[in-house]
């Protein structure tokens, strides 16, 4: 079962992290087509925040076509979503990332500069015309 979770030192929206949430185990491969969320009420329940904030949320997935509300059934992956990379790539990739993390953190950088540093390459990466 997907488990949501809100970083309430992130400055985004609630709402919002829930939905970017979905995106990235969609993109990910960790929600596939079919997949069940979490009722509105279970999420409220294990976040103690507000229902209609949850339902925001949902309403937006709905708008993206990201996922379908089933009247009595729940809230499903949308069946035209799907990882668009295979997730043996993913962990490998993420193998990677992590030791480089490990790497930047006993190096002595910090979140913050760690975070830069992957927004600079990135946009260089960008300008280069690779990503």
């Amino acid at each position: 079962m997907f488990v949501f979770r809100l970083d309430t030192r992130s400055g985004v929206p609630p709402y919002l992290q829930l939905v970017q949430q979905v995106r990235q185990a969609v993109l990910l491969g960790f929600l596939q087509p079919g997949d069940r969320l979490p009722l509105i009420r279970e999420v409220v329940e294990e976040l103690a925040i507000n229902p209609n904030t949850v339902a925001k949320a949902y309403r937006q997935m709905e708008q993206e076509n990201l996922v379908t509300g089933r009247p009595g059934q729940g809230t499903f992956v949308d069946e035209r979503q799907s990882a668009v990379v295979p997730a043996s790539t993913y962990t490998s990739l993420r193998r990677g990332l992590t030791t480089w993390l490990r790497r930047a953190y006993a190096a002595g950088l910090d979140e913050q500069a760690v975070d830069a540093l992957l927004a600079s390459v990135h946009q260089e990466m960008r300008n280069e015309g690779v990503a």
